[in-house]
């Protein structure tokens, strides 16, 4: 048996009845892509596994007969955030939310960082990492100091050229900042940021980020899979679980390189028990943050694509779901998160065709069904629906 989990990351698919104390009242990443876009977005293989027939997918068209079982998924949680909605997608539920800095990190925190890596910093404020180093970045190759930064989320983001800072510098200052934000001030990720170039104009950022997230708080589905399942981790997955809870990972450019590594695996390999969890992190941080309708329209559709491949590459005792972590809708004020329910698509022979299961109550229905497909058991957030939707 093999279970193949894929999260679009962002692809939200409406606000959720609290979203209002979060600023998001209104927000709907994946019906506004749609509305919004200047052509028609087609998203056929999504469809045919039954997107459109999920309650409150209203910019997709509903098919006659879905291939897959779908419903809506809600948040438990506290936050929006993608760590928070990762980690209750695999059984683990917060009760408050990472906390985050819209006034930048408080003295005890710079004034330790600052000692402990010997200089300086520049920024520490809430901006947009493309933005700030078009500001900062000179001062930056002229001092040597880092940019500090954060963001709407819980972040602590250390910027550097990788010609001024070498990267495993800039590494070995993010895990001081790891181990210096903890307690009240643990937030979600401490992540490096290197970048190249030249002057303002031409600066971007490097493929050598690296994120230091904080270990869950508690047992997720993958620790009850350990010596049982083979765990594998593609994209952004290995980071947000801070590195812990798999046996084999897979670091991604884009999308399209995810996409293909997993095709590539789906292809070559053939394990008796296998767990592959893949995050595609563009809808979220190349279109969503940036308020780009257009890319993440077409980021869609290149997923469709790929997902088409996929489809017809799958054995008899695969299992596929499709799900999100949070919204980050594009068309909405600011470019923070948006917190928002999730769709969740489920196929494969042994899968039932067209189940709606309607509304459910937290997004730890994912990782308890995934335990339930290889007949195990934990204590998770929420209980599995396998029974519901198997074959039989």
């Amino acid at each position: 048996m093999r279970v193949i989990g894929i999260v679009l990351d962002s692809v939200g698919i409406g606000w959720l009845p609290d979203a209002v104390r979060y600023g998001d009242g209104g927000a709907d990443t994946l019906n506004h892509v749609i509305k919004y876009a200047k052509y028609p977005v087609k998203l056929e293989n999504m469809r045919r596994l039954g997107i459109g027939n999920i309650e409150g997918v209203w910019a997709l068209d509903a098919v006659a007969h879905p291939k897959g079982s779908f419903a809506r998924l809600l948040e438990l949680s506290a936050g929006k955030d993608t760590t928070t909605g990762h980690w209750e997608l695999m059984g683990l539920k917060l009760d408050r939310p990472f906390p985050t800095y819209p006034d930048g990190f408080p003295p005890e925190i710079i004034d330790e960082f600052k000692k402990r890596i010997g200089r300086d910093i520049l920024g520490n404020k809430p901006a947009s990492g493309t933005e700030i180093i078009k500001e900062l970045g000179e001062e930056h190759i002229r001092t040597g100091y880092p940019i500090v930064y954060t963001s709407a989320d819980s972040v602590f983001q250390i910027a550097a050229h990788e010609e001024v800072v070498p990267l495993e510098e800039l590494y070995k200052w993010c895990e001081i900042a790891r181990e210096i934000l903890q307690g009240d001030h643990a937030v979600a990720r401490v992540i490096a940021r290197p970048f190249r170039g030249d002057n303002p104009s031409n600066f971007w950022r490097t493929p050598n980020r690296r994120d230091f997230s904080l270990p869950p708080t508690g047992p997720v589905a993958m620790d009850y899979m350990e010596g049982k399942v083979r765990r594998v981790a593609v994209g952004k997955i290995w980071d947000i679980y801070a590195h812990k809870g798999f046996d084999e990972h897979y670091k991604t450019k884009s999308n399209a390189h995810g996409m293909e590594v997993l095709i590539d695996l789906v292809k070559h390999r053939k394990e008796d028990n296998e767990f592959i969890f893949v995050n595609l992190v563009d809808f979220d941080m190349k279109y969503g943050h940036r308020n780009n309708v257009e890319g993440y329209a077409k980021a869609l559709e290149e997923f469709d694509r790929y997902l088409g491949q996929l489809l017809d590459l799958l054995g008899e005792d695969d299992v596929l779901f499709l799900t999100a972590d949070h919204g980050c809708d594009p068309t909405f004020p600011g470019t923070d998160h948006t917190r928002e329910s999730v769709f969740w698509l489920v196929y494969g022979i042994s899968v039932r065709q067209g189940v709606d299961l309607g509304v459910l109550p937290s997004f730890g229905v994912v990782g308890a069904t995934v335990l339930q497909i290889f007949g195990l058991e934990g204590e998770l957030c929420a209980e599995g629906v396998w029974d519901l939707i198997r074959e039989v």
